[in-house]
């Protein structure tokens, strides 16, 4: 297997996972253990089950780890969504958020179906 680094997949959540921390430093103070922690731990979550599946032995277990941050990606998506229709989201960082994200996904789900 390749090194985490060099996979598109981790590159697209990475960054994603990065422009959601920004996003949400302007979520209301008290959000903070609520709505901006879940986003953030849900957006951390899907870059971070990648590395660690990779880290483990068998494609059984990469798959449980890959399949784990396809949940969380699902969990980010109406973490973003309800976070709009809130109004803590403008519109248009939604889309660019969400355009992060369906990349991200694209290439999340492409890696799991093929290393099945």
């Amino acid at each position: 297997m390749p090194r985490f680094e060099e996979l598109e997949a981790w590159k697209r959540s990475h960054e994603l996972a990065l422009a959601v921390y920004q996003a949400t430093k302007t979520f209301p103070k008290a959000e903070l253990y609520g709505l901006t922690s879940q986003t953030r731990r849900a957006a951390f979550s899907v870059p971070a089950n990648l590395v660690e599946g990779l880290a483990k032995r068998g494609i059984k277990e990469l798959r449980r780890y890959l399949d784990i941050a396809l949940g969380s990606m699902a969990e980010l998506r109406y973490a973003l969504m309800f976070a709009r229709d809130a109004g803590l989201l403008a519109q248009e960082t939604w889309q660019e958020l969400e355009e992060l994200r369906r990349r991200a996904g694209y290439l999340l789900w492409r890696l799991y179906r093929s290393v099945g």
